[in-house]
């Protein structure tokens, strides 16, 4: 996964869990930390199942690529 799609499906998950605290308790603070904690909790998560998955043959490709441009 992209960087960007990483930090944005963390976003959705930090919006989702902010907007169901919101509605539930009435008070923009606390569902502004649930916010903040779930956002940084799904962007670890999501950081770490992609750091273990096993790149295809095409990121294999181009890390290849870049390692040859790089003169290693």
């Amino acid at each position: 996964m992209r960087p960007l799609e990483l930090l944005g499906l963390a976003a959705v998950f930090g919006a989702f869990v902010g907007v169901v605290v919101l509605m539930s308790t009435r008070q923009p603070l606390l569902a502004l930390v649930a916010l903040g904690i779930t956002f940084i909790v799904a962007l670890v998560v999501l950081a770490m199942l992609a750091l273990a998955t096993a790149p295809t043959g095409e990121e294999r490709d181009d890390l290849d690529e870049q390692d040859r441009s790089q003169g290693h």
